[in-house]
Parts: structure tokens; C-alpha cells; sequence
């Protein structure tokens, strides 16, 4: 469990447990960031069957992550690729900021605002039963929001370039999340997923 929150407020109202952290990098070391991971991941887009017919997403990924931690969602089983050194460094700080511990990261990469992500929750039997989820935003501001499963009410925020969310606790069991399309963006924004895999 993550032990560092206490002095944050939970966003949600019951039922699971989102922590916001707010900028944890300064500017230009989170454009660096963005620049190198922009330029050296394996980005490839997802293949989805929705209603029968096959979709390619203009949304990229990148599944990084220790060897042989696989990881299934949408129907498709991601292989990773390994860990480079500006990841390491990413992922050791949000450690420490959080006291979990993730041995992968899904990086989605929107290249503006039309590409979004629809109502969904982060709950494959990989993740266990409590998943503890990461995610740090770098490139533009997107509205992100959050829908209780049962009871519809939603909580939502503005995620800027470096901050970094938590998500924890009974949040994917009873929480959906998603991230909003805006026409006025034009400029693009990669999100890192700092997960831990189990049973693979």
C-alpha cells in the first residue's frame, strides 16, 4: 500500500482513493522527457475489435516493463519492451514520492486533442485485487475525469505537464476514468502508467 498520502485529500468521495501530487517536475526537465520519449519509444497504435469491426487507434502505446510481464487488456497481450535509463529515473522518483513499487509502465501517446480515451476502468486480474496506478501526464493539459459505477457521480480535473495522479485502493473496482476530447488542443501529450504485474 502507499503510505505517502497523508497529507493529500482524496478526491473521490468513497469508494476508492485518487491522490493528486501535483507538479513533481519543472518545466524543461518535463520537456525533455516528453522529447526523448517521444522520439525513441516503440510507439505502435492498438488493434480493437468494437461491435464486430476492427479499429486501429490513432492513439499510440508503449508497453514497457521487466522481462516477461505481459500484460492483457482490450483483447490484445502486450510483450515489453525493456526499461531505458530516462524511464528508470521516471519511475524511481515516483517511488519515492508514492512508497509503491511498479515493475511496468503503459505510455499512451495523444497527439492532440481529438484523440481521447473513453469511459473505462484499469481492472485486469494482472493488476490484482487493489491495483495501485501511476499516472504522470507530460505534454499538454487534458481534462481527466472520474464516474462512480453505481452511482454516476463524477469528479473531474485539469492534469498539467509533470503532475502526477495516484489512483489506489478500490478505485478501478468501483471507478471509471476517462480522458476528454477537445478541439482546441493541437498540441500532443504522453501519459505514463506506472503499474506492478502480477502472475505472469
Amino acid at each position: 500500500m502507499c503510505i505517502n498520502n497523508d497529507l493529500l485529500k482524496n478526491l473521490l468521495p468513497y469508494e476508492g482513493e485518487v491522490f493528486d501530487h501535483g507538479i513533481i517536475f519543472p518545466k524543461e526537465v518535463s520537456q525533455h522527457y516528453f522529447t526523448e520519449l517521444l522520439d525513441t519509444l516503440p510507439w505502435e497504435s492498438d488493434e480493437l475489435i468494437m461491435f464486430g469491426k476492427r479499429i486501429i487507434t490513432k492513439r499510440k502505446t508503449a508497453w514497457i516493463g521487466n522481462k516477461g510481464l505481459k500484460y492483457t487488456y482490450a483483447q490484445q497481450t502486450k510483450i515489453p519492451t525493456p526499461w531505458t535509463n530516462s524511464l528508470l529515473e521516471i519511475k524511481n522518483k515516483i517511488e519515492l514520492i508514492t512508497s509503491a513499487k511498479f515493475n511496468a509502465c503503459l505510455l499512451n501517446l495523444y497527439h492532440n486533442g481529438q484523440e481521447a480515451m473513453a469511459w473505462h476502468s484499469d481492472d485486469e486480474k494482472e493488476l490484482g485485487d487493489y491495483p495501485a496506478i501511476a499516472s504522470l501526464s507530460f505534454g499538454s493539459s487534458r481534462k481527466f475525469s472520474f464516474r462512480h459505477k453505481g452511482t454516476k457521480e463524477k469528479v473531474s480535473l485539469e492534469l498539467s505537464d509533470g503532475q502526477l495522479l495516484m489512483m489506489q485502493g478500490e478505485t478501478q473496482k468501483y471507478w471509471s476514468h476517462m480522458l476528454h476530447k477537445s478541439a482546441k488542443i493541437k498540441d500532443p501529450r504522453i501519459n505514463l502508467t506506472f503499474r506492478q504485474i502480477y502472475g505472469t
